[in-house]
């Protein structure tokens, strides 16, 4: 691995990593706005532990070396949760503006997964 993608893959890790536990922790303590936000996307409220809870969790096997399957698992899931999100906000009429913080955590996980050195990757 090149010291340039070394860079790149650090730089958009810690960034998801640090995103992905923020926005983890805020569902977690279920937070006035972010309860309102989950109602106004029709979710119910126990929805927010989960996705804190999966948040955190993803972030830990992203981060802790070795175990390249539950990595792959990790990235599918932040893939899918702000696939998700973008989807809901998009159905709800919500501005662009909603869409900038799950559209940055996709750019960031599918760059921090193609730049993952070739020991945190599955091989077949």
């Amino acid at each position: 691995m090149t010291k340039k993608n070394k860079i790149i893959y650090w730089g958009a890790t810690l960034w998801l990593g640090l995103g992905m536990t923020a926005t983890g922790i805020v569902q977690l303590m279920q937070i006035k706005e972010e309860a309102q936000m989950m109602q106004h996307l029709g979710y119910p409220l126990y929805f927010l532990i989960l996705l804190g809870v999966c948040k955190i969790l993803g972030v830990i096997a992203i981060l802790i070396p070795k175990s390249p399957l539950l990595k792959e698992w990790a990235y599918a899931g932040f893939f899918f949760a702000m696939s998700g999100a973008v989807f809901s906000h998009l159905y709800s009429g919500d501005s662009p503006k909603e869409l900038f913080g799950p559209v940055l955590l996709i750019v960031l996980t599918v760059i921090s997964w193609y730049f993952r050195p070739a020991d945190r990757k599955v091989m077949v």
